[in-house]
This record gives C-alpha cells, sequence and structure tokens, in this order.
C-alpha cells in the first residue's frame, strides 16, 4: 500500500511539474508575441484604428467632410512653342469667397429697393463688379416685355474695415413704379465680378432677392408718419455679457424714450440664459425685438459684422421711426433735467442726423462711502468716477432721420441726403462705461474718499450725475415690468 501511494505520488507530482513547464512555455510565447505586436505598430501610420470589435480599419486617404465640395479638373499643362518658348500654364482651385451673401432686402419706395449684404472686399476694392437689378411682375412668363431693368448703385459703408467681406448696400431705383399697385413679383439681382477674379472669365450670378405676394405692399406706409419716435438699432451682442448690466441699460434707456419707442437686438452669442430673462419681460410688453444674428459669425468682417446689422436694421425700419439711435449697451444716453426728449429732437428736426458726445466713466472706480453696498447697487450708482482729461479725441454716437439715409456708419452716416448737427453741447451726451457690459463681477475695484483724483496717470473727477437718476429708473422698472428682476446677477 505505502509502495503504490508513493508511486502515485511521484505521479502527480511529475503532471504538475509538466503543466508548470506547459505554463512557462505558453507565456513566454505570449509575451514575445505582444511584443512583436507593438513593434509592429511603431511603424504603421497612426490613422489605424482599432474598434471594441477588434476589427482594423485603416482612415487612409481620408474622405472629404460632408460639407466640403470636392471635383476632380483636369490639370494644364506647359508647352514649348514655335518660337522656343516655354509657356506657363496656371490652375485655378475653387474660390477664395463669395460674390455675395444676402442678409436682406427692402423697399425704400414706390420704385427703389435696398439689398444688404456683404461680398468680397478684394473684388470690391480692386475690380468694378456689377449688379443689374430686374423687377418681374407676378405676371410675367419670360416671353413678354413687363419686366424693367436697372443698374445697381453700390454702396461701401464700412470705411475700409471689412476683412474678408466688406458690407455692400445695393440700391435698385427704376424709372417706374415696380410692384407699387400690390400686384405681386420680384426683384432680381445679376451680380458679375467685373473682371476681379478672373480676367479672362467674366463671371455672373442672377438670384432672387426679394420676392412681394399679391397685396403685400402698402405704398401709404412711405408717406404716413411712422409708428415710432425713436428706434434704437443695436450693434451685435457677443460674449459673456453681465445681465445686470443688461438690465440697467434697458430699464434707463425705457423711461427716457418713452413708450412711443422701440429697441431692436442683435444677438451674435452674447445673449445667454440670463440675459434672455432680463429680455423677455420687455419683449412681451412689446417694447424690444431681439434678433438672432449668429448666423453672420461663418462670415469674416469687420468685428461681428457689425456695419452689415446697423445697415440691415437702417433699411429694415426705415419708415417706422422719425428716429434712429446708433450707439452700444455699455453707454447711457443724458439729457439735463430740464430737456425733455421730444422738443429736443423737434428742435433738431431741421438736420438729418446730430452726434452726441462723450462722457468716459471709469470702470473700476467707487466711493468708500458705499463699502459693503456696492453688490447691491446699480452700475450707474457706483461707477461715479469720470476721465477729466481734455483735448482727448473721443468717439460720438449719433441720431438718424432714416428716411433721408441709404446706408449709414457705426458713429455716423456717410450717406444721408441733408444738413448734418456734430456740436450739440450739453443738451445730450452719453456716459461710456467701456468693458462693463461683459463684466461678471462687481466692478468696484477702488474705493476713494476724493472728488478729484489721479489714478494711473488719469485725472478722474466726481460726477454723480446718472447716480442721481438711478432711483427714478428702479421705480419706473418695477412700474412697468414687476418685481420679476429685483435678484438680477452680476
Amino acid at each position: 500500500m505505502r509502495m503504490e501511494k508513493l508511486k502515485g505520488e511521484r505521479t502527480l507530482f511529475a503532471g504538475v511539474t509538466c503543466n508548470n513547464a506547459d505554463m512557462k512555455l505558453f507565456l513566454v510565447s505570449l509575451v514575445l508575441f505582444c511584443s512583436l505586436v507593438i513593434l509592429i505598430m511603431q511603424f504603421l501610420p497612426s490613422e489605424i484604428t482599432i474598434s471594441s470589435s477588434t476589427t482594423y480599419k485603416l482612415s487612409w486617404p481620408q474622405s472629404p467632410p460632408h460639407n466640403v465640395s470636392s471635383a476632380v479638373r483636369s490639370l494644364m499643362k506647359e508647352e514649348l512653342t514655335s518660337d522656343s518658348v516655354v509657356k506657363r500654364a496656371l490652375n485655378t482651385v475653387g474660390s477664395a469667397a463669395y460674390l455675395f451673401i444676402q442678409m436682406g432686402a427692402y423697399r425704400g419706395g414706390p420704385n427703389s429697393f435696398a439689398v444688404v449684404g456683404l461680398a468680397s472686399k478684394p473684388l470690391h476694392v480692386f475690380a468694378k463688379p456689377r449688379f443689374i437689378c430686374e423687377w418681374l411682375p407676378l405676371t410675367f412668363h419670360g416671353d413678354d416685355n413687363s419686366s424693367v431693368t436697372a443698374s445697381g448703385h453700390t454702396i461701401l459703408p464700412d470705411w475700409g474695415y471689412g476683412r474678408v467681406y466688406t458690407v455692400v448696400v445695393v440700391n435698385c431705383t427704376f424709372s417706374v413704379d415696380v410692384g407699387a399697385d400690390g400686384t405681386g413679383g420680384s426683384l432680381v439681382l445679376r451680380a458679375t465680378t467685373g473682371g476681379g477674379s478672373d480676367r479672362a472669365a467674366e463671371t455672373e450670378e442672377r438670384f432672387i432677392a426679394m420676392e412681394e405676394t399679391p397685396g403685400s405692399v402698402n405704398v401709404t406706409m412711405f408717406s404716413t408718419p411712422p409708428k415710432y419716435d425713436c428706434l434704437y438699432c443695436g450693434s451685435p451682442l457677443y460674449g459673456d455679457l453681465s445681465p445686470q448690466r443688461v438690465r440697467e441699460w434697458i430699464a434707463y434707456h425705457a423711461n427716457l424714450f418713452g413708450m412711443k419707442s422701440h429697441f431692436v437686438i442683435h444677438d451674435a452669442g452674447g445673449v445667454h440664459r440670463d440675459v434672455m430673462e432680463v429680455l423677455r419681460p420687455w419683449m412681451e410688453k412689446g417694447l424690444l425685438t431681439l434678433q438672432d444674428v449668429r448666423e453672420q459669425e461663418r462670415f469674416d468682417g469687420y468685428y461681428h459684422n457689425q456695419f452689415l446689422v446697423l445697415n440691415d436694421c437702417l433699411h429694415r425700419y426705415k419708415f417706422m421711426a422719425k428716429w434712429i439711435f446708433v450707439f452700444d449697451m455699455d453707454e447711457f444716453i443724458y439729457l439735463p433735467s430740464e430737456t425733455k426728449l421730444e422738443p429736443l429732437l423737434e428742435s433738431f428736426s431741421g438736420y438729418m442726423q446730430f452726434t452726441i458726445e462723450q462722457m468716459p466713466m471709469s470702470n473700476t472706480l467707487c466711493q468708500f462711502k458705499d463699502y459693503g453696498k456696492t453688490s447691491r447697487m446699480w452700475g450707474i450708482e457706483k461707477l461715479v468716477y469720470r476721465d477729466a482729461r481734455r483735448k482727448v479725441r473721443r468717439d460720438h454716437k449719433y441720431a438718424i432721420q432714416p428716411r433721408s439715409a441709404s446706408a449709414t456708419g457705426v458713429h455716423l452716416s456717410q450717406n444721408v441726403v441733408g444738413p448734418s448737427l456734430y456740436e450739440t453741447g450739453d443738451r445730450i451726451k452719453y456716459f461710456h462705461y467701456h468693458g462693463t457690459l461683459a463684466m461678471r463681477r462687481d466692478p468696484c475695484k477702488e474705493l476713494l474718499n476724493a472728488t478729484k483724483i489721479f489714478f494711473d496717470n488719469t485725472p478722474y473727477v466726481l460726477d454723480e450725475t446718472l447716480r442721481s437718476v438711478a432711483g427714478e429708473v428702479r421705480m419706473f422698472e418695477l412700474k412697468m415690468i414687476g418685481p420679476g428682476l429685483a435678484h438680477t446677477r452680476e
């Protein structure tokens, strides 16, 4: 029995030893295999991807993105002429910019239209592109003479600030009234390159700029008094804006301009959820229109295409307001206490536009007496130190009678028919709180106990002009929309 037991233990031991040897061989082989795989992958292109189902996908050559069109063109080759001259060939590929990007088209009268858009800046600076305007009545069938054509007059209102694209306003004025009887029709534009992109090949694009359905035109709007006394055309809003600064600005100017006014705000990415909560009560009151213009960010123009947006606003509301005001949301229009807006504008009625002088305010200096309270105060209450430098060129803003203008700018219009007023004295000014609109914190960095001070080599004086009217504005807001915005954050 003992011999059999020992014999069995020897057999078990030999089996275990054999199994361990096999296991070692297997593990060594596995390590060598993995090392070989890693070594091979070092020399393979990085585009090889391994999916979870252990299939291998080689992704070269990469296919073009879905929104990129491509076409294979035959290659023009150089050749040797009979005079033994090597004639070189230049091969064109694609195009650098769109010929025209339309934002809006509007009637300017019974026989005129304005088409607002972007176009290639080099094309309009160095070439002579043309626009041909054509009116097609709704009854037009292509085989009669009922269509009317006219040369389009182009205006470039952005003062050369354009980048890849410049702003173009195309004025179409026909020799006769078109569609004024309300029968409907279409405004068609033919846009040419004017030899700018390729002098050997004139390119023309024909597109419908505007369509009118029967009965949609009321020509009396061109001669009747407008709906609003004042209309605000805002520049594109972008960035992480402070809801509290937006709240103050709207309440202040709604109080100043009155109920026969309207505000047009353009969102270029700055109207986030909290800002929208501030705008909504005024939109529900019918005092404010919000337009989403984020699409223009696709096209490389000056400052979020500011000139494009302002010119579109001018022509869109041309016959709806006596005066259109153009300034920014960190700027506050101010009239002395004894001055009322309506009689002031009436005194300016002989001018087609007037400019407004700037009063620059510090965006960090506050009073020491407000210590511990600034988080609950409005910006116009706590930012009370004005830049007192003299003989410094400062930007002006302006108001314009829109029916007299064919295009406009940021600081004034250079395309207005009639006199302009450039010196308004103390009758109207604007306070500028530069940089505060996108400041998501309490702006007070320095608390001072002085009426005059030099700070960062700049002289400042205490100016509580807007602080003195803040209480009135608060009460106006409460009366108009209730206490819903009372806890708005910076």
